[in-house]
Order: structure tokens, then C-alpha cells, then sequence
């Protein structure tokens, strides 16, 4: 009998083209679906609570499937994670409801982008972390990302310039913190745009680093045009931390 499951899983995006399927090119989405379909033998549709950018990483992305399978939840996580790739691992599998969807579902998301402002090379996370060749002003930053709280239209931070959707997000909350070397900004909102969290990071560290003023988010929100916000920053720090139901 056919069931739907809900999938946890952790993966490192650094040689992926994303989540989405792409023709002839590697993607979680389609890893995830090949293996699955060789466990059922009949093709299976994985669906994501998101789409996350090529060379973007996860913890904790959310999916779910629907299978007819006689294996426990153990089982189909120990057969899945037999035969993906060693940088994808699913966490965790549980049987839910035939209304469950991991995108429609979803009520919230948080995402982490890393920097490392150190003054060695970070060898082992340099697959991770933006490397910074000084510390920016975090209190700046954080006067920024203030102001960029709240339910606004987020068009001026949306990397796809054809959006016919609305643009409106509400972001509840960012955190700046310096821990020694690495400098974290943790995002949590109802949704986010795409290459929305990394336009965010490379404006507020455009504050960061005296190039804007922290005051200027409001107008850079007003205005509705992705040419005022800041530049786009490298995918391979950012990483979706967590999926909210």
C-alpha cells in the first residue's frame, strides 16, 4: 500500500546544481529520486520544502515521497543512505499523513550564511565560509538588518528579474554574531526569494564595510529594483539549517 513519508536530510551542495532537477547535471532532488526509484522499482517524484541554489548546503532540508514499500522508515533511511553519495545523507524518515506536503506545508525556514574573518587560510572549511580579508562593523550590520525586519516587499532582493509572483516576504528575524574567526548571519522567515538570502548578506556587508549606510534599507525596500541592493555573495556559505511545520 502506497504511503507518503516525510524526509529529513543533510547534504553538501558544493558539486550539486541545486535541489531541482537540471537535464543532464547532478542535483539532490534527482540523487534522491534515482535511489528511490531502484529501492520501489517505479519511478517516485521526491518533493522539496525549497529550492536550494547550486553549491548551497543543508542540515536539515525537508521532503517527502510517496512509496509502496513494505520497509520500516529505518529501513528505507539505511537503504537510501547505502547507496546515495557519501555529501547527502537522509536523516531521518517517518511516515505521515497523505496531506502532508513539504513545500505547501511549510511555515517557516532558517537559513545561515558563514564568514571567516581570520587571518589563516580556513583549509577544512573553505568549502563553507566567505573568506573576509578584515572584519566588517558588525554593530553597523546589525543597525541594517533592523530595519530590514518585518513583512516588505523584498523585489530589490530577488535574484530573478521575471518574478510575475508576489514579492512579499516577511522575515522575523536576523542575527549577526561574531564568534572568534567566523562571523554568523542567521535568517528566519515564512519564505525567502530566490538568491534572496545572499543579496541580503553582500548588502549588509556592504554596511559592513562602509561602502552604504545602514539607514538606506528602507529606500533600497521602497524602490523595488534589484540594481540598489548589494551584490550577491558565493553560495558556498550559505546553509538551510532548518524547516519549520
Amino acid at each position: 500500500m502506497k504511503q507518503n513519508y516525510k524526509l529529513t536530510i543533510a547534504y553538501d551542495g558544493s558539486r550539486y546544481f541545486g535541489w531541482e532537477h537540471q537535464p543532464d547535471k547532478p542535483t539532490i532532488q534527482g540523487k534522491l529520486e534515482d535511489v528511490l526509484t531502484r529501492m520501489t522499482g517505479e519511478p517516485i517524484d521526491v518533493i522539496g520544502a525549497g529550492r536550494t541554489d547550486a553549491g548551497v548546503h543543508a542540515k536539515a532540508m525537508t521532503a517527502n515521497a510517496v512509496l509502496d514499500t513494505e520497509l520500516a522508515p529505518e529501513d528505507i533511511r539505511d537503504y537510501m543512505n547505502r547507496y546515495l553519495p557519501d555529501d547527502i545523507c537522509v536523516r531521518e524518515v517517518r511516515a505521515a499523513s497523505g496531506r502532508f506536503h513539504a513545500r505547501y506545508k511549510a511555515v517557516g525556514k532558517t537559513y545561515c550564511y558563514t564568514c571567516y574573518t581570520g587571518a589563516l587560510k580556513p583549509v577544512f572549511d573553505r568549502k563553507y565560509v566567505l573568506t573576509l580579508d578584515r572584519v566588517p562593523d558588525v554593530a553597523a550590520m546589525q543597525r541594517a538588518a533592523a530595519l530590514l525586519v518585518g513583512e516588505h516587499d523584498f523585489k530589490s532582493f530577488c535574484g530573478n528579474p521575471k518574478m510575475k509572483k508576489s514579492t512579499v516576504r516577511l522575515v522575523d528575524r536576523i542575527e549577526i554574531v561574531q564568534k572568534r574567526d567566523y562571523l554568523y548571519l542567521n535568517f528566519h522567515g515564512t519564505g525567502f526569494l530566490q538568491n534572496m538570502v545572499r543579496i541580503l548578506v553582500g548588502t549588509l556587508l556592504e554596511v559592513g564595510f562602509g561602502k552604504r549606510p545602514a539607514e538606506e534599507m528602507p529606500e533600497i525596500l521602497e524602490a523595488r529594483d534589484r540594481t540598489r541592493a548589494g551584490y550577491t555573495v558565493p553560495p558556498q556559505g550559505l546553509c538551510l539549517v532548518k524547516v519549520d511545520y
